[in-house]
């Protein structure tokens, strides 16, 4: 069975001393079993946008920006 000092599991502690953090993090057996797998940028779309596509988010986005400053104007809106 491992010892942990209190120190160590202190987190303020433990950002005071990245070193520690990052040689427990190489000796650690349960983050080399993790699996590892490349993950994609979300805001680039796999398929990409028809024109229609555009030409309906655009319609969309702008019918919604009218309702709201139509919904500015009257003073719904809260502060």
């Amino acid at each position: 069975m491992m010892k942990t000092s209190s120190v160590e599991l202190n987190p303020f502690s433990l950002m005071m001393e990245p070193e520690v953090v990052l040689q427990t993090m190489e000796r650690s057996q349960q983050l080399r079993g993790l699996r590892r797998h490349k993950l994609r940028p979300l805001d680039k779309p796999l398929i990409p946008l028809t024109k229609e596509a555009l030409a309906s988010r655009a319609a969309f986005d702008a019918a919604i920006d009218a309702e709201e400053l139509e919904a500015m104007e009257d003073g719904d809106l809260l502060n």
